[in-house]
């Protein structure tokens, strides 16, 4: 099973969900692994230090210009979409950060002035930790595109009984990304106006990619009860609620695993896998 654990928004506590149940279903001796997802700010290493195995670099495509053989034609410029090119009298200036890397641009040139290139967009850390096999991506400084190294993060992954995938927040392409493939989504929110706002923008995106989801309510007692009534209005199960705790926060800031400071929370973690096992019988097409 694959399960995408998600937010609308950040700071609602879902990578502490993540890593707990990561941890929670790897020490019932099945073959887990968890892959980190939030490029832009991976943190599960924090809470699980890594017996790292291998930091590679990966690579995107991009165009090399080769002027003594450009015509200025202007075919590259046209069918590029992101205007990662621009056709000069007496060159072809290419923009790296907006090249997408769709190999048009050198396909559609008459005179075969652009061949393919390629330049590093982040690292790849694959190692593993406390029985589990996990896969993490940081995305470069200043780069703007998180989705090609989600991919490589995705494309790492190994067979396993269960692979979490906990993503970054919100709602845009790399939260697509991550969630397209999923069996289930797991959505953490918390009972504030914001949370609510936001857990409705992501429901409607997960809707709107055919995944099956749930949500879980961190510091549930701190808010109002408008999650709730939302939840059970628009049919979307409401599979845990975690009170707020000092001690959580206090092993939150000393990287520790809320069940490993908390010992009676891992049968809760164990009851919402249990949960969403049972929501996904079968493996979604």
């Amino acid at each position: 099973m694959r399960l995408t654990v998600a937010s609308g928004k950040g700071g609602t506590g879902k990578t502490t969900v993540a890593t707990n149940l990561a941890i929670t279903a790897a020490r019932d001796g099945a073959r887990i692994q968890l892959l980190d997802c939030d490029v832009e700010e991976p943190n599960c290493h924090i809470f699980l230090p890594v017996d790292l195995e291998e930091d590679r670099p990966v690579m995107a495509a991009v165009p090399v210009v080769d002027s003594a053989r450009c015509n200025g034609c202007g075919a590259c410029r046209e069918i590029c979409e992101f205007n990662a090119l621009a056709v000069l009298p007496d060159d072809v200036l290419v923009f790296p950060e907006l090249c997408h890397g769709c190999t048009g641009c050198w396909r559609v040139c008459p005179e075969k002035a652009l061949a393919p290139g390629e330049r590093e967009i982040g690292r790849l850390r694959l190692g593993t930790v406390r029985g589990l096999r996990f896969v993490q991506g940081r995305l470069r400084v200043g780069e703007a595109q998180a989705t090609p190294l989600i991919r490589a993060v995705q494309r790492a992954a190994q067979p396993a009984d269960l692979t979490i995938l906990d993503a970054p927040p919100g709602t845009a392409c790399p939260v697509v990304k991550t969630v397209l493939g999923s069996d289930y989504v797991l959505l953490v929110t918390e009972p504030t106006p914001f949370g609510l706002h936001d857990l409705e923008l992501a429901v409607a995106m997960v809707r709107e990619l055919g995944r099956p989801c749930g949500v879980v309510v961190n510091r549930c007692d701190v808010g109002d009860d408008r999650v709730r009534r939302y939840c059970a209005a628009a049919g979307v199960p409401l599979l845990l609620e975690i009170p707020h705790d000092r001690r959580l926060a206090e092993a939150y800031s000393r990287g520790e695993l809320a069940v490993d400071a908390l010992p009676e929370l891992q049968p809760v973690f164990r009851t919402l896998l249990d949960r969403v096992q049972a929501a996904v019988p079968e493996r979604t097409p």
